[in-house]
């Protein structure tokens, strides 16, 4: 997920796509359609799947309402995002000011900046709450993920998240706080047997951890799941380590987050070629299929993969075309029960 932005600064795409019969082999796991206005036309002539994210509490309805009208088109997916985290509270508070002050350890320090945020923050939700209506939503819908949930080490809060630009607090979320709030989804996901999408920014280290952790306390339930790094700005080093332990872990990009840094080409040549997944990252649906499309330019480049003109043209295994490979690793990616998770290793970790 990411602020709206001019997306030509980050990336100078193509402008065109394939055919129709190349292009709707191709799906955009992780965007943000219901963040902007969609028109039904839009939609309509959307000509691949989408994985639409909700991110708090207001637009769960809209993803689960998207999903409804257009079954074959949208993947939904249904969680709350590490930014409005410190909208939720473990256990019951007093008062909606007792619960921020407690998240923001240091608001006595900023006065002026707490009382200010304090009018834009909602009346919190107790997180027991949170995942009645995350269990509600998933259930509903047998093919949707558990997304957008994450940890976010560089977050810090807006005044107000809904303003652009809303300016900056000296205030961030405690790591802790988030932690809690994503292990508490990933055990739903678990438990139901649901794949997920990931968010995890700054937090390499905490991400191999709780990868670790999660994969120890779930056991078989866990590897049956599939788990997508978004946007994924892991260091390739750091990246094989996760590959090597978790068969279960995949990681896709995007051009709208990670054409920022040169870093994610090393990633792409780094990962398996059954791992790497495509996104937009978008919240207009107008752009999902060329920002899409942007990035399977990129993977086919890197990896050497030739780029399907026509669906329908026959080639032999070994020179298996950019969407064909990135189709089949959405497949494994859904259908999950992955085998051979190495035995996980304790061993000291520092943040890189």
């Amino acid at each position: 997920m990411c602020y709206e932005h001019d997306i030509s600064d980050t990336i100078s795409h193509r402008d065109t796509l394939p055919p129709p019969s190349v292009l709707r082999h191709v799906v955009d796991v992780h965007c943000h359609p219901t963040d902007s206005e969609i028109p039904v036309k839009s939609m309509d002539n959307l000509p691949i799947i989408i994985g639409a994210m909700s991110t708090l509490q207001a637009d769960q309805g809209l993803v689960r309402d998207l999903a409804t009208a257009f079954p074959d088109k949208v993947v939904p997916s249904f969680g709350y995002h590490p930014w409005f985290t410190h909208w939720i509270a473990l256990a019951s508070y007093e008062s909606k000011e007792s619960h921020y002050r407690h998240i923001f350890k240091d608001a006595d320090e900023h006065t002026e900046a707490f009382q200010k945020l304090l009018v834009h923050l909602p009346e919190p939700v107790i997180l027991r709450a949170i995942l009645d209506d995350v269990r509600q939503n998933l259930m509903a819908f047998p093919s949707a993920m558990l997304g957008e949930v994450g940890i976010d080490k560089a977050f810090r809060v807006p005044y107000d998240h809904f303003t652009s630009p809303g300016g900056l607090t000296p205030f961030t979320v405690p790591f802790e706080h988030q932690l809690a709030i994503l292990e508490a989804q990933l055990d739903l996901a678990a438990e139901l047997g649901r794949n997920v999408s990931m968010h995890s920014v700054k937090s390499q280290m905490a991400t191999v951890e709780l990868l670790d952790r999660m994969a120890v306390k779930h056991g078989e339930h866990w590897t049956k799941i599939s788990i997508d790094i978004h946007s994924c700005g892991l260091s390739p080093q750091t990246w094989l380590s996760i590959e090597r332990r978790h068969p279960n872990v995949f990681l896709s990009l995007s051009t709208v987050i990670n054409s920022r840094s040169p870093n994610h080409r090393a990633l792409i040549a780094a990962c398996s070629p059954r791992r790497i997944l495509v996104e937009s990252d978008c919240h207009k649906i107008e752009d999902c299929a060329q920002r899409t499309w942007d990035m399977v330019l990129i993977v086919a480049e890197v990896k050497g993969w030739p780029v399907e003109s026509s669906w329908e043209e026959v080639v032999d295994e070994s020179q298996q075309g950019v969407v064909r490979h990135l189709e089949n690793n959405w497949k494994e990616f859904v259908q999950g029960n992955h085998v051979g998770l190495n035995k996980i290793i304790k061993r000291p970790t520092r943040e890189r």
